[in-house]
């Protein structure tokens, strides 16, 4: 729907249609079906391996309590979009308020920016475990793990809001179509009818600070992690710490090569089906395989959720018992 307002002679956009995937309604069944595979499958994945954590006192450390928000990051992060994206594949309509439009974006960049920023904690943390194992404990106590932690979260948001506070002044006044599957940075951009390059420059330079920034304290971990281990003789001890950095490592490559890629640039993406796909990869793909890589390349983790399995398996035969 279009406003018109008597302090402008242009019509203002009120909401937004968001065009997702258009398709035949059988390849919409089929992308709702996917899209709420992959949605399930986040939140089983998360929610095991955080009652994993929670639940065996042997991973009560500062590594997996990082990993236990980083879990608790991506239910809320696929919920943000993959949720109301299932909903258009089912139902002709396919409008999103201004006002929603606006939040669905700030919590989108801010669990974003959220993950950029554990990311680069948990590179910090391998970091002293490896290079300063004697002064692990004392260096990543459990207040710092807690001020590490919150100060990500509130960072991660408080920059989303600063780049959300300037996209939502940019004025509207259609097309209100949003060629895109979740109201993202570059879609918005494209359908502005005032100069958005202020409002671009801003999004490029945040998109510097929450990518870079954490990426070099990544880069800067891991060089001095290599630099130690290639000078240990023993190769079992270079082993394990190759193998604990490696899912890490992992996640942290795909992760900041797709958002790299998305926001790291001075002007907004044109609109075209490969961005639309690289969004779809890092919002919805990469999520389901993220708990994956955590789990079947750590042998903790599979050693508690073996006998987080077997306890509950054991309580319910005692139960059918008696």
């Amino acid at each position: 729907m279009l406003l018109a307002t008597p302090y402008t002679l242009q019509l203002l956009v009120e909401e937004f249609i968001l065009l997702g995937f258009p398709a035949t309604p059988h390849l919409q069944i089929l992308f709702f079906a996917l899209f709420l595979m992959a949605y399930v499958i986040v939140l089983a994945e998360n929610t095991v391996i955080i009652l994993a954590i929670w639940t065996s006192y042997s991973l009560h450390t500062p590594m997996y309590f990082f990993l236990s928000n980083l879990s608790f990051l991506e239910i809320w992060y696929v919920t943000v979009t993959v949720p109301r994206t299932m909903l258009s594949f089912v139902s002709q309509r396919k409008h999103i308020s201004f006002v929603g439009c606006m939040t669905q974006l700030y919590f989108f960049l801010g669990l974003g920016n959220t993950e950029c920023l554990l990311l680069a904690v948990m590179a910090y943390d391998r970091y002293v475990a490896i290079c300063k194992p004697f002064h692990y404990s004392v260096i990543i106590s459990h207040s710092v793990c807690v001020y590490l932690t919150t100060g990500s979260w509130l960072s991660g948001f408080f920059i989303s809001a600063c780049k959300v506070y300037f996209i939502s002044q940019i004025t509207y006044c259609g097309p209100n179509i949003i060629h895109h599957f979740f109201c993202d940075v570059s879609p918005l951009l494209n359908l502005a009818c005032t100069d958005t390059e202020r409002a671009a420059h801003i999004d490029f330079v945040a998109a510097l600070f929450i990518l870079l920034i954490p990426l070099l304290v990544v880069i800067l971990s891991y060089a001095y992690i290599i630099f130690t281990v290639l000078h240990i003789s023993s190769v079992r001890t270079c082993q394990k710490a190759f193998s604990t950095c490696a899912t890490h490592l992992i996640v942290v490559i795909v992760f900041y090569a797709t958002s790299i890629f998305i926001y790291v640039r001075p002007k907004a993406l044109p609109d075209h089906n490969a961005n639309t796909i690289v969004s779809t990869f890092y919002a919805v793909v990469v999520p389901v395989f993220n708990p994956i890589i955590y789990c079947l390349r750590n042998q903790e983790i599979k050693d508690a959720l073996r006998k987080t399995l077997l306890s509950k398996r054991f309580s319910l035969q005692k139960r059918q018992h008696l």
